[in-house]
C-alpha cells in the first residue's frame, strides 16, 4: 500500500511535493522496521532532499526526517554521521518548538541513547536528565516515552557505576 501511495502521489503531486516526501518517508519507516536498511537509507534520503526543498531547512518536518536517517544509519554502524544528523534535528527542534516541546526531548533522548550505545556515558547523561525533566513535565511520570528516559537513565547510572568498580 505504502508503495501505491507513493506512486499514486508521485503521478498527481509530482515528486517533488512535501506529500509525496511524507510517501516516500513512510515506506523508508516500513523498510526500515523490517532491516531492510539498503532500500530504506535513499528513500529517507529523497524524503529529506525534499523536505529541505520545499519546507526549508529548519522546519520541524525536515528534522523528524533527519531523525529517522540517523537512527537507521547507527543501526548500520555509521555513528558519526547519525550523530551529526541528530545533533542538527535537535538544534532545529529547539529554534523552532522550543527547549521544553516534547519533540526536542525526543531528540535529546536520542542523542543520549547513541552516545550511550556507544559508551560514551558521561555525555549521554545530561541528555537523558533534560529529556526526563521535559517529559515528566509535559508528558507526565506515566507516560511510556518518560518511562523509557528513565529507564534509559537507571541503564546509565549501572553502567557508570559498573565502569567504577
Amino acid at each position: 500500500l505504502y508503495e501505491r501511495a507513493l506512486a499514486i502521489r508521485e503521478q498527481v503531486l509530482g515528486p517533488d511535493h512535501p506529500n509525496t516526501a511524507t510517501s516516500l518517508h513512510n515506506l523508508a519507516a516500513l523498510l526500515d522496521s523490517q532491516a531492510a536498511y539498503a532500500e530504506a537509507r535513499p528513500l529517507y534520503e529523497r524524503a529529506l532532499v525534499i523536505r529541505e526543498r520545499v519546507l526549508g531547512p529548519d522546519h520541524p518536518t525536515t528534522a523528524h526526517s533527519l531523525n529517522n536517517l540517523a537512527a537507521l544509519l547507527a543501526a548500520q554502524g555509521a555513528y558519526a554521521d547519525a550523530r551529526l544528523l541528530l545533533e542538527r534535528a535537535l538544534a532545529i527542534r529547539e529554534r523552532t518548538l522550543g527547549p521544553d516541546h516534547p519533540k526536542t526531548a525526543l531528540s535529546l533522548h536520542n542523542l543520549a541513547v547513541l552516545l550511550d550505545n556507544q559508551g560514551a556515558y558521561a555525555e549521554a547523561c545530561p541528555l537523558y536528565e533534560r529529556a526526563l525533566v521535559i517529559r515528566e513535565r509535559v508528558l507526565g511520570p506515566e507516560h511510556p516515552d518518560t518511562r523509557a528516559t528513565q529507564a534509559a537513565l537507571m541503564a546509565l547510572d549501572d553502567h557508570l557505576h559498573d565502569s567504577q568498580a
